[in-house]
């Protein structure tokens, strides 16, 4: 089946390389001449670990072409996809649909009968009506049928996503096009894949609900580790105790910094924009939207106090810079915060990516780049982990231990050793885990306060739900100021 995606973006590269890997014969389209001659010549412009060597293959075996002619790729073309960005509408919070309408328009003016046209988009529910209706109204005797099909691919992770996926949604009304995309998915149908067929409509929503959810889950579990910090509990052990129930999942309870990239924060404030246009109410939503941003705007300040609450004229060292690992997206990434706060108190800061630096001198400024994690952390007074890059856990830290000027680390992401880390002398801190010469002292303490019972008993704190050692120590003035979220 020929295939025919508009949009050489994230999600259309992927899917292209994908759809062509399956045996179709696929045509990618794009506007951005520079974009098709940089993939026509073996490069590819984003980083997807897999995604260059697929796209090699399928060129090889004459399955994947690009092209910015639209107009001669959908000759003979049963399948139209639209994958072009759908971002935060400037000044709103509504989803940005003006290029998936363009493209709406463009594909009516050279289909051909028989196509059918899909929004792989992030859209807001009733696109497709809207996208159909375009094409109804330049062609109103074309036999076509508009589809929704959410794609479901994690950075990092995509090419495996779309070829083991949890699940392919098909939304569609029109029986003769629900067959040809029964067609199209059968290899990944014969491998056991769960294709669901929904009304157009209902699989608008479920892309949309699902990363809402998601988004949920992490903002949760986050709220979930500053009430561990308070109680001396280790968020880790929370997450797997909880998440070992079924209805739970442990997906999506690993605290941090606060989710980033370019589908939870756009994709829940379209959700919620066009909820509120239908004059639906949806505060857990909102709620988790109002906490992830507050997440974000202190994660700086808890940084601060990590490092004695100055960092005036010291060098922090960030390993990490993009959204999450294996990608170079640095689209609401949090280090953008962490590092926009820490050069507001008057840091200096040096930073290193494994794929995102080149991504990130577009959004950063007076920022040091270094070669390498070691060349980063040389001389620093402090060191971040902002992103869960697998390499970062694997540093030698004793090496570390003798180039750094101060044995200082904040893991935003809890992903190193403890034992390994503090052994090599450093003062370590995590997200959601009490000190270690906290939980020590608490240990130690020969006795538990006990609060007043009818007038009996002793009245501490542990009256109010925390149990903390009676001393001021070093390790509680250490603690992460949980207002510093607020």
């Amino acid at each position: 089946m020929k295939v025919v995606i508009v949009g050489s973006g994230y999600v259309g590269l992927v899917s292209g390389a994908c759809f062509s890997a399956l045996g179709h014969s696929v045509v990618c389209v794009d506007s951005n001449e520079q974009k098709i001659n940089l993939l026509n010549s073996g490069g590819v412009p984003i980083f997807e670990p897999g995604l260059d060597e697929l796209i090699k293959t399928n060129i090889e075996q004459n399955r994947l072409a690009f092209s910015t002619d639209l107009k001669t790729s959908l000759r003979g073309a049963d399948f139209a996809f639209i994958a072009v960005g759908t971002p935060t509408r400037q000044g709103g919070s509504e989803a940005d649909l003006t290029s998936v309408y363009a493209v709406a328009s463009e594909i009516a003016l050279s289909a051909e009968d028989g196509l059918v046209i899909v929004t792989k988009s992030t859209v807001p529910v009733g696109t497709g009506d809207a996208v159909e209706a375009i094409v109804r109204t330049s062609r109103p005797d074309l036999v076509f049928a508009a589809v929704s099909n959410p794609e479901f691919l994690k950075e990092g992770s995509a090419i495996d996503d779309f070829m083991n996926p949890d699940r392919v949604v098909v939304g569609c009304d029109v029986p003769w096009a629900t067959e040809k995309m029964k067609m199209l998915y059968e290899p990944l149908r014969a491998a056991d894949a769960p294709i669901i067929h929904t009304g157009r409509s209902a699989a608008e929503v479920i892309k949309y609900a699902a990363n809402a959810f998601l988004a949920i889950k992490i903002s949760f579990i986050n709220e979930i580790a500053d009430f561990c910090e308070a109680v001396s509990a280790d968020v880790s052990e929370v997450a797997n105790g909880i998440g070992h129930d079924k209805r739970i999942g442990r997906a999506f309870l690993n605290p941090g910094p606060g989710y980033g990239g370019s589908c939870f924060p756009k994709d829940s404030l379209a959700l919620l924009a066009t909820a509120q246009s239908h004059t639906v109410s949806l505060r857990v939503v909102e709620s988790s939207i109002a906490a992830n941003d507050a997440r974000k705007r202190g994660i700086g300040r808890r940084v601060s106090s990590a490092f004695g609450h100055s960092v005036r004229g010291k060098t922090i060292a960030i390993l990490g810079l993009t959204f999450k690992a294996n990608t170079d997206d640095m689209r609401e990434a949090p280090s953008l915060n962490i590092i926009a706060a820490l050069q507001k108190m008057g840091a200096r800061v040096r930073a290193y990516d494994p794929e995102g630096m080149e991504q990130a001198r577009h959004y950063l400024q007076n920022v040091e780049y270094a070669s390498d994690a070691y060349n980063c952390v040389e001389g620093a007074d402090g060191i971040v982990i902002a992103t869960e890059w697998k390499e970062f856990a694997a540093l030698d830290f004793m090496r570390i231990a003798a180039i750094v000027s101060h044995p200082v680390i904040v893991d935003l992401r809890n992903i190193l050793d403890v034992h390994k880390v503090e052994t090599a002398g450093f003062e370590l801190h995590r997200i959601g885990s009490p000190r270690r010469s906290e939980t020590a002292s608490i240990q130690a303490a020969p006795r538990l306060l006990r609060p007043k019972v009818n007038g009996q008993g002793e009245h501490s704190s542990a009256a109010h739900g925390s149990i903390r050692p009676v001393s001021n120590s070093l390790a509680l003035q250490n603690r992460y100021p949980i207002k510093g979220l607020a």
